[in-house]
């Protein structure tokens, strides 16, 4: 069951106000797919949903086999809210409801809803220029990276990903990276109608694995890197890999792959532009400067020559997130003034994002919640102090359980002071996913203190009651997150808020 959040209903996304009909038999043969009662052929569609409580008249009705129910099982309320047709498989066409409306059998619904709602919303995706970045780490603040720069060169932007959806000024929220596909369709028209020229967006493994992103057309592509994350959805590495890779399949006019690592070459082709910061590639950084608050300046090596940029993020994975955002942006042509520009302004909520409140020591809130992320956070802000490094950590529950030993390791590894807590526990109990952590970091040599401490704000405010003068605080894992789940309901939680409070209330 989805959790509720405390207070509030979820609304509906956004739809285009204009939309040229499309009839159910120019949708079954657009899909191949076959249409129960032809003598309803002529019925005309005028939008897609695969959420029943979302539909309004007119609305081809997507109703998906799912592990624990059927979106058939809706599909009476769908009906009730003026759905004209319904897309669905033979064991959905079975329910009585639908005996009386056209019906779309497809063995796998999910496969074709996404091209159906691009074709009744006008393919979309070809009226933007659409920038998908995917990868485990990164994927936010290279999108944000290359909005900012974007903007910088006058385009009319759009976004789309963890933090939410953005169309022009207008803050959207979000429920998954990437929306799901009628969504994700409909959105693209809006911004379009709107007058966005540009959308960067989000590709997450699980909107590629699940058809979220059928019938989009990029005009880039870019990978930032893999590590171990969603192993609860993936079998394995290798099969989170080609996930992934399905993003370089064709549907991208230009592909930027960064090939740091071991995963990022096998997506090479003659065509592809590489970027790296430990060896040779079409893009290439030297010449790093840091500065006492974390910021970054460092020389971009590019084909057409070098770009001198100022960045006001903290760590060496935020250059090659930056060199990715730069490869992609001037494969596209941007100016390296817009590129340099853009770079130098950007902000992103809950990546390496500084509280400052006058204390004497540096708080940084930041979204790492993997392994990896954890150990770059760590390595990055360690660099730049002679104090401790003091982080609060937890792992989210009904998620991928091999990598919470590793985390508490990770961190055990790297802090003076680890202060294991609670993350977002979902339907599980939060003491064992305590426990996992605390096996990991207590079996790791050479540690520092590690505490436990359930209860988040506490354990935010012990970690600022900890702090010496020139010592890092990080609080890692929600990052810009405004929600804590617990038992099936979003609580209203934010560390960036709980972190300002303490600081506050400490320095008083």
């Amino acid at each position: 069951m989805p959790a509720k959040l405390e207070g509030k209903v979820a609304t509906a996304p956004p739809r285009p106000a204009r939309i040229r009909p499309a009839s159910v038999a120019a949708l079954a043969a657009v899909a191949d797919v076959h249409l129960t009662r032809p003598a309803h052929a002529d019925v005309q569609v005028t939008g897609v949903t695969l959420r029943a409580q979302h539909v309004v008249p007119g609305d081809l009705y997507a109703a998906l086999p799912g592990a624990q129910v059927h979106g058939a099982d809706f599909a009476e309320t769908a009906l009730a809210n003026g759905a004209v047709a319904v897309l669905t498989d033979e064991a959905g066409a079975a329910r009585e409801a639908l005996k009386d409306v056209p019906v779309l059998i497809h063995p796998r619904p999910r496969e074709v809803v996404g091209l159906l709602a691009a074709h009744v919303y006008g393919r979309p995706s070809t009226k933007v220029r659409l920038w998908g970045v995917t990868g485990t780490s990164g994927k936010t603040t290279t999108t944000y990276m290359i909005e900012s720069v974007l903007k910088a060169a006058g385009r009319q932007t759009g976004l789309i990903g963890t933090v939410g959806t953005r169309i022009g000024t207008e803050q959207l929220g979000s429920s998954h990276t990437t929306p799901e596909a009628p969504d994700l369709q409909a959105l693209f028209a809006v911004m379009a109608e709107r007058g966005v020229t540009d959308v960067a967006m989000e590709v997450s493994s699980h909107a590629l694995h699940m058809g979220r992103v059928a019938a989009t057309e990029f005009e880039v592509g870019a990978f930032t890197n893999l590590s171990q994350d969603h192993l609860d959805f993936h079998a394995d590495m290798e099969e989170y890999f080609q996930v992934k890779a399905q993003l370089f399949d064709g549907r991208a006019r230009r592909e930027v792959v960064c090939v740091d690592g071991d995963w990022g070459p096998r997506l090479v082709k003659d065509h592809t532009i590489t970027v790296a910061t430990t060896k040779p590639a079409t893009w290439t950084a030297s010449g790093v400067e840091v500065s006492a608050t974390g910021e970054q300046t460092f020389t971009a090596h590019g084909p057409d020559g070098d770009l001198r940029i100022h960045l006001p993020l903290a760590g060496t994975f935020n250059i090659a997130n930056a060199l990715v955002a730069i490869a992609c942006l001037h494969a596209e042509g941007i100016p390296g003034e817009a590129i340099r520009d853009g770079l130098a302004n950007v902000q992103v909520p809950g990546r390496m994002q500084r509280v400052d409140e006058g204390q004497e020591f540096t708080a940084v809130v930041d979204y790492s919640h993997k392994p990896a992320a954890v150990a770059l956070a760590l390595d990055a802000v360690r660099a730049k102090t002679d104090g401790r490094v003091i982080i609060v950590l937890g792992c989210g529950g009904d998620r991928d359980r091999a990598k919470r030993p590793l985390m508490g390791e990770a961190a055990a590894q790297r802090a003076d002071v680890l202060i294991i807590t609670d993350d977002n526990p979902r339907s599980e109990d939060a003491s064992s996913i305590r426990a996992a952590m605390l096996e990991g970091a207590l079996a790791t040599e050479n540690r520092g203190e590690v505490l436990e401490i359930g209860d988040r704000k506490l354990a935010i405010e012990k970690a600022v009651e900890l702090a010496h003068p020139g010592d890092v605080v990080v609080v890692a894992g929600k990052g810009h997150e405004t929600g804590q789940e617990i038992a099936g309901v979003i609580h209203p939680f934010s560390d960036v808020e709980t972190l300002t409070a303490a600081i506050r209330e400490a320095h008083r």
